[in-house]
Order: C-alpha cells, then structure tokens, then sequence
C-alpha cells in the first residue's frame, strides 16, 4: 500500500500587530500604519500594513527612515498585551484542527495535518476550513501554505499573501521552487545571497542543478542543506525537529535602546531591574535556570561591550539575577551616557541543582513570591507586579522584542 504523501500548512497571519491595532481603531482601515514607536524614535518598525509598504517602508527600518519615506503614515506604539491575546486566539483554533502545532512566533505556526482527511477533507479544502475558522475567530485575516514539507509550505504561504490559500501538489515541489529567487529560501540572508550570486546562482533552480559534494565544499553542512531546501525539503536548522516538539531555548535575553542617550544612574539601573524581569520571567515561562549572565552596554559612539559571569548555583529568581547584573554594570561602565543595555541569560539548565537547606528555604520562599507575581502578570499584564527597583524610569515594552507569555515556542511542560 503506497504510503499517503506528508500535509503540512504554514499559517501566517496578515499583517498581524497592523490588523489587531485596526479592530481596535476602525480609523486604521485603509490607511498606511506603522507599528513600533513614534517617527522621531529610535526605535524599528515592527509591522507595516500594506498600504504602507508601497512606499517602502517594512519591518525591522528604522523608525525614522519609515518616516521620510512615508511621513503621512500613522505611527503607533503597539499593545503587546493585545497581540499576545490574539495570538492565544489563533493557537486554539489550530489546536481544534491538530494536536500537532509549532507557533514559531507570535504570528505564523506550523501545523501537521497528514491523516485527517476524514475529519477536515482534502487538503485544500481544510486549509480553507481553517482559514475560515481564523477569521470567525479572530476578526483577522491569515495565509496559508499547504505543502509536503515545512520549507514549502512556508514559501507558499508568503505567495499566498495576503489573505489567501495555497496548495503545492506532492511531487511538484522542485518545479514551484525553481524560479523563485534564492533568497526566498528560510535561512537564506544577505551575505549568503551575495555568495551564491557571485556563483551565478540567483533562482533556486539553478541551486537544485549543482551537486551536494560542491556545496558542501563551499558552504560545509549548511551547504547540504541548501540542496535539500532546494529540492523543498525540510533541511536543517528548526525544520530538523517534529512539528510541536518543545524546544528550549539555548539563551534569553531582551534589550532596550533610549531615545536619548542617558547617564542618569537611577534610570540605568531601573532598566536593568525592568531587563532582569523580563528574561527571569521567560526562564519560569520555560522552567529553565541559567547558570551565566550577561550585560549588554552600547554606548552613544555605537560601541558595544558584553561582559558576563557565571554563578554558583543555577537560578531563575529575578533578585539573584539583578545582584549579578548591577555588579557587572558598575564594575564596567564608564560613566558615559548610555544608547542601549541588554540582559541576556545562558548555559541554561533545567534545575537549579543542590545547595545548602538555608539557601533551599530561601529560595523556594523567592520561588513561591515570583510565582504569584507571574499569577498576577498573567492575570491583569506584564506591568502589574514589579521589582521596586524597576519602578523609576521604567519604559515601555517594545513590540518588536520577544516578549514574556507569548504562545510561541511551546515551554517544558511540568
């Protein structure tokens, strides 16, 4: 009996931080909109809606160069509490659909469908099925990309845009990808782009014609991968691993970038205690503990330091983690005003390990005080429960940062 082909939808929703600022603001409808700060900010752009993007503008540009492109564009901060709320949205109606489900961020998931044909139908019409149950859910509109693998699946999704479906019928995957750009392939960047140019490789047909040996030669593993992933294969990195398998994460960290340069200490040190919160929050978030941490300082000529130090016992409190972090802070900064400070947590471990029976007590009394505050985070947002330290000079957090309780990669489950 001949096997029955793999069927894997990529669902991307459109637009996403633009079209959930819209249901709020009806206003929003039709116009350019920018989503991540305001134009005279440091900040990125961390969604455009379409109307915007005619002009140039897209995600991850400078706030400001958004602006000179676009100046009658609508700049909006972004509400992450919303977004994490509606993505919760989407991840139930996928579940509805399969138990197997990656959310590889806050708005695009994979998920694996081979084998509900007699619940969901054939493969087009359950994408569309699915698509549906989006929008009635949600108000919001998604592409999807149905495919045999993730790869494809992916790209089809992005052809697919905006607000539509696509199917690559099995064994057609190569002859859908040969006259796409190779940039188009996941993983794909700048530099590896230039590369394959400078060996006449621009469409991912004419990577698919070379052999594996000569990649390999030329870009090592990353090379065979590339033979894959020409040929629509699930081929290193993330597509190595189940569709909903969990994966930890090998570090955490979130960054903040001023406005204005600042060497006010109170301010630094409240972000710090803000920047400790959040990467301590996302390690309980993963029931993980790191065993190093890591200050982040870019000073106003761009130059950029990190230093970091390892701790003897493996923690996830945030006062254990702000200790370490301060110290790093005044052992190294100069004095100067300050562009941006970053936290960052690594060598991360899914216990804490031994320790003393007084420094046991102690940490379990901290354990039970951060457990209810997350409780409480949960509940009414991010911003209800902080360090009293963080309360001065705190600011706001950004959209396009990965934030704490977003539906994404799945955490260990207890």
């Amino acid at each position: 009996m001949e096997a029955r082909p793999r069927t894997v939808f990529h669902v991307d929703m459109d637009t996403f931080f633009v079209s959930v600022e819209r249901l709020y603001d009806p206003s929003l409808f039709g116009k350019p909109v920018v989503v991540g700060g305001r134009p005279d900010q440091r900040g990125v752009v961390s969604a455009a809606s379409y109307e915007a993007r005619k002009f140039g503008v897209h995600s991850a540009m400078p706030l400001r160069t958004a602006y000179r492109l676009c100046p009658q564009a609508i700049f909006v901060d972004g509400h992450p509490n919303r977004y994490r709320e509606h993505s919760q949205l989407v991840r139930e109606v996928l579940h509805s659909f399969s138990p197997q489900v990656e959310m590889a961020s806050i708005d695009e998931a994979y998920i694996e469908v081979t084998g509900t044909e007699r619940l969901h139908g054939p493969p087009l019409k359950a994408a569309q099925k699915l698509h549906d149950a989006i929008y009635a859910k949600t108000k919001l509109n998604s592409s999807i990309g149905v495919a045999t693998s993730r790869l494809v699946a992916k790209i089809c999704s992005d052809q697919a845009k905006p607000n539509g479906v696509l199917w690559v019928l099995p064994g057609l995957e190569a002859r859908f990808l040969a006259p796409l750009d190779v940039r188009r392939i996941p993983g794909v960047g700048k530099v590896t782009e230039s590369q394959l140019h400078q060996l006449g490789i621009r469409k991912i047909g004419d990577l698919a014609r070379l052999d594996e040996q000569f990649l390999a030669e030329r870009f090592g593993k990353w090379g065979l991968a590339l033979a894959g992933k020409a040929h629509g294969l699930d081929a290193g990195g993330w597509f190595d691993s189940p569709i909903g398998a969990a994966e930890d994460p090998k570090s955490i960290s979130h960054e903040h970038t001023y406005n204005e340069d600042t060497a006010d200490r109170e301010q630094l040190d409240a972000s710090l205690a803000q920047l400790t919160e959040m990467v301590a929050r996302r390690l309980r978030d993963h029931q993980l503990f790191a065993r190093t941490v890591q200050l982040k300082l870019r000073y106003s000529d761009f130059s950029t330091f990190t230093r970091a130090h390892t701790l003897d016992q493996a923690t996830q409190l945030d006062t254990v983690i702000l200790a370490e972090i301060r110290s790093l802070f005044t052992k190294n900064w100069t004095g100067k005003p300050i562009r941006l400070l970053g936290v960052q947590a690594g060598n991360l471990e899914t216990s804490e390990g031994q320790m003393s029976l007084l420094d046991q007590q102690q940490s379990e009394r901290w354990s039970k005080a951060m457990a209810a505050a997350d409780a409480l985070r949960d509940k009414f947002g991010e911003q209800a429960v902080s360090l009293a330290a963080s309360l001065k000079g705190r600011f706001r957090e950004r959209v396009h940062e990965n934030p704490a309780a977003i539906p994404g990669k799945k955490p260990r489950q207890p």
